[in-house]
Order: structure tokens, then sequence, then C-alpha cells
């Protein structure tokens, strides 16, 4: 069956939220809706959705308008299958003593190393992204170094791989929260499937606001692999559910994002432990004073 995309772009995060939603109630109705923040530093948000039957131009040139975004590009995907296409592509990804991998590697493991079983159909967070494998490298140093936490946890953990990585190194139960719903059904199967259920436990929350997350603050340990919006008003937040001494290790953005992700931390209290760029995208390891 063919798959249509309609694409475009616009500069306010709050309209293109709204053009998303907006998206839903068309008809013929879309198979899925996403709006995402463009990752190349140009303040842009782009909205796609993606349609079983070609989508209604009028409409679609209507809504544009009347949310001051660009024209919609509207495409028709070829058949493939993807999940085969993936599962060529993907590679297993080595970050210090983890290794993470597609069922279709299992035999690759090398003795030693710490799995890390991510299925390739679940593309997000697999490790081959700079971001995910930059969180992987700082929580091998910590490690390496000799470094012990007892309170982790992932916000906006996609996956969970960084979840199941801090469980699989430190012997305390870790939390994955992520705003997403589908994301957390991604996280729990990728758990049980590395045998972490009960290790790992995944929550629907938007940043740290869940009763569970409340009860088991200050973590003295917090990934967040998200995007540079969201870290900078994650800010306030990281450090109200921080102990002096915790960790935080941030990525989702791009090397010239950095120096302003740093600075709101900053103002919170934490300074820079270290920082890698993995091309074109950073990793921050903080220490909040």
């Amino acid at each position: 069956m063919p798959t249509f995309t309609a694409l475009t772009t616009l500069a306010d995060e709050d309209k293109a939220q709204a053009l998303g939603e907006a998206l839903e109630d068309l008809e013929p109705a879309p198979i899925g809706v996403g709006v995402f923040e463009l990752e190349d530093g140009s303040g842009l948000w782009e909205v796609g959705a993606y349609f079983e039957e070609p989508p209604d131009d009028i409409a679609l040139t209507l809504m544009a308008a009347a949310y001051g975004a660009a024209e919609f590009a509207v495409s028709e995907l070829p058949e493939i299958d993807w999940v085969a296409h993936v599962r060529r592509e993907l590679k297993p990804v080595e970050a210090g003593r983890f290794f993470v991998y597609g069922s279709h590697d299992a035999a690759k493991l090398p003795e030693g190393r710490v799995g890390l079983l991510i299925e390739a159909a679940m593309a997000f967070g697999t490790g081959h992204h700079g971001t995910t494998l930059g969180c992987l490298r700082a929580l091998d140093r910590l490690v390496e170094r000799g470094v012990t936490r007892t309170n982790v946890i992932d916000v906006g953990c996609g996956t969970a791989v960084l979840a199941m990585g801090a469980a699989r190194v430190w012997p305390e139960v870790v939390l994955a929260s992520d705003i997403d719903a589908v994301a957390i059904e991604v996280a729990e199967a990728n758990v049980a499937a590395n045998g972490l259920s009960g290790r790992v436990i995944c929550l629907e929350a938007v940043g740290f606001d869940h009763p569970q997350i409340a009860a088991r603050a200050p973590f003295d340990l917090v990934f967040a692999n998200i995007l540079k919006g969201p870290l900078i008003q994650l800010a306030p937040d990281m450090a109200r559910h921080t102990a002096p001494g915790s960790l935080a290790i941030l990525s989702g953005l791009l090397t010239t994002q950095a120096e302003d992700v740093l600075a709101a931390y900053s103002a919170q209290g934490f300074i820079l432990d270290e920082r890698e760029d993995i091309g074109d995208w950073s990793t921050l390891i903080l220490r909040r004073a």
C-alpha cells in the first residue's frame, strides 16, 4: 500500500504544535502526525503527516496559510520493507564497554561486553546517532573512573537504551520517562527483551512531573538526551530534582548550541565536568556544585 507524506516548516513552536493537532482532523485522516524541531540551528519546526491515500491539497494549503507555515510538500513514498532495509543498514554500535545490537546481530556480541538489544525497527535511540553514542560513552567513562550512582533517571528515554546501560553497570532500579506514550511502549518492550523488567521502570511523564519520580528525588545521575529548547526549559527542574554533587549527562544538541545550554545550567548551579563532540553533536557531563 502506498504512503503519502505532507511536510512543512514554520518558526513558531506553539503554532507548529497547533498545526499538528489540526492535521489530525483532516479527511482523509492521516495515519500519523509528527512535530519536531529541526536540529540544524535554524530554529524551524517541521510538521509532517502520513497518509494511506492522497491528502486534500486544498485543505493543506489553507492550513499552511492559517498557521503561517510554508507550503506543504506532498510526496508518495515507494513501497519498501523499511524494517528489513534498516536491519541491513544498522550495524552494531560499540561505545566503550557497551555493545548495542539488533537481534539479527546477536551472534556478534563480543564476550565480556555489556550487550544492549535494541530492535532495528525501533530506530530512535539505537546508539547510531552522535547524541546517544555520546551519552553511552560518557556513562562508560564514569564507570571506568569507578563512579557509582544509586539513583538514576533517563528523562526523554526513547528506547530506554541509556537507562538500560545504567541498570547493567549499577545494581539499583533506574527510572526512564518520556512524554510520548508510544516511546514508553517501545522502552518497556526493550526492557523486557533485555531481561531488565523490574530493574528499569518506564513512566509516561513530562520531564520530572510524575509522583513516582518526585518520590525518588533527589537523583544523583540524570540523562537527558532531548533537544536544546527542552533542555534549557528543564534546567530549573533539574536543579530541584538533584542533590549537590549529582551528575547530569545532556545531549541532543548541536555543537553550536552547547554554550547556550551550558549557560542555562550554570545559572542553576551546575559546572562542566566534560564535553565530547561527535560530528555536529555535543554531549555534556555536568556536576551540580
